[in-house]
């Protein structure tokens, strides 16, 4: 599901969390998965976006979630995994502005906390994503 922004400013917070984001969350998969009994994959794909799409497999059961999914779960507010089951082709976001400090630079103890919490959730509650 393609994010959508209020406005333009919204657009450029969520461009400065983006790729600082990408990066938390692909070392954190690596870290948390490590210590899980989960087996992970990746594939690349190019619809909506081009990215890669992380498959998680245990015991016969198997999810697929886009990275792209992950990294809006931890910049965005309530958004939500699957959320392209829906009819809709995009879904107006709001950038989690407890990411940014005071000087409205970003939060990294709070991006890695979040980051950390988001990837724990996916792990803990697999197969029901």
């Amino acid at each position: 599901m393609k994010p959508t922004f209020n406005s333009a400013k919204d657009w450029e917070k969520a461009e400065i969390l983006m790729q600082p984001t990408f990066i938390r969350v692909m070392d954190n998969l690596r870290k948390q998965l490590e210590k899980s009994n989960l087996v992970a994959s990746y594939e690349e794909v190019q619809e909506p976006f081009p990215g890669y799409q992380l498959i998680l497999t245990h015991e016969g059961d198997s999810v697929t979630i886009s990275i792209w999914d992950i990294c809006f779960k931890v910049c965005f507010e309530e958004y939500e995994f699957f959320s392209s089951k829906l009819s809709q082709d995009s879904i107006i976001v709001k950038v989690d502005e407890n990411l940014f400090n005071e000087e409205k630079a970003i939060d990294w103890q709070q991006l890695e906390v979040k980051t950390q919490h988001t990837i724990q959730n996916i792990i803990n509650n697999f197969p029901e994503i």
